[in-house]
């Protein structure tokens, strides 16, 4: 019964291969996707003694940074709208990493999963050099991303004047399974499932513990933050909005529930996120000239 049970398993996992490819770009589909494009990101790949960072840049380096932080699964593609948007490429200099694990980024020389979300933050981090402004910026983290976005607009307020949370995986007791991950850490699983997924599989069974050690970084936020969420959100739960309202209250933060919104808002509403960092933009610029 439990080797029928596997070999089902295994027969749906490669089936829907196919669907993994809506999580991963290769470099011939960037290659293609910029082909007629009038501008195209800068890659660079940031090394030191612990981490291996890809990321890509586009925006003058002299303007404020717009730092970008995917979820799980996914790459620096996975924010591939804003990149492209030409207006946010006049306000910001934007730089889109692959979190370690992801993609082309390695941790210790290892591209697999780095579960703790402040080793994220720092590594992460890392892509601020390719910044020359001295200027304030913005950091924007989108579903699993969005924790460490926090993390880092934490531990190096001197750098960023806004955070931007997306869909936010941000609650330690609404952390959702569904009946499969009961399977997915088991070899057999493993073996028939693509990198990528694995190392998103052990950032969830990691993520609850993580996210209660960053319960007291909250009190120790001193920027403005904007917060989006779907009430359709079906992978991160919108009571996460209500977690980070309960978090931020007393804080400058405001909260935006689109209604019938799913996980993915960077595919189906793009405009209220560009909105919102154009807005974010615009108030930076006017903190600009009173200094």
């Amino acid at each position: 019964m439990r080797s029928r049970f596997y070999t089902t398993l295994l027969l749906v996992a490669l089936c829907c291969q196919g669907c993994f490819t809506r999580w991963i770009m290769t470099d011939k589909e960037i290659d293609q996707h910029y082909a007629n494009k009038p501008a195209r990101p800068v890659f660079t790949t940031i090394k030191n003694d612990s981490v291996k960072l890809f990321c890509a840049s586009i925006g003058s380096d002299t303007l404020p940074p717009l730092l970008l932080i995917h979820g799980a699964p996914g790459g620096w593609f996975s924010n591939i709208s804003l990149v492209d948007d030409p207006e946010l490429q006049k306000r910001y200099h934007i730089i889109a990493v692959d979190r370690p694990g992801y993609n082309k980024s390695k941790f210790r020389n290892r591209r697999r999963a780095l579960t703790s979300i402040e080793l994220q933050a720092i590594a992460i981090h890392e892509a601020m050099q390719l910044n020359k402004s001295g200027k304030k910026g913005v950091v924007y983290g989108n579903s699993y991303g969005a924790p460490i976005a926090l993390k880092i607009a934490v531990e190096y307020p001197q750098e960023f004047a806004h955070l931007v949370l997306v869909a936010g995986a941000l609650d330690p007791d609404n952390e959702k399974f569904w009946w499969f991950h009961r399977y997915s850490k088991g070899l057999f699983v493993r073996l028939s499932m693509p990198r990528f997924i694995n190392t998103a599989t052990d950032e969830k069974f990691s993520h609850a513990q993580e996210l209660r050690k960053l319960m007291a970084d909250w009190s120790r936020l001193n920027i403005p933050v904007t917060v989006l969420q779907g009430t359709a959100d079906q992978i991160v739960p919108p009571a996460n909005l209500d977690f980070a309202r309960r978090q931020l209250q007393g804080k400058q933060a405001e909260f935006i529930l689109i209604e019938g919104g799913g996980h993915l808002l960077r595919r189906s509403h793009p405009q209220i996120i560009r909105d919102v960092l154009l807005k974010v933009s615009e108030s930076l610029g006017r903190q600009s000239m009173s200094q």
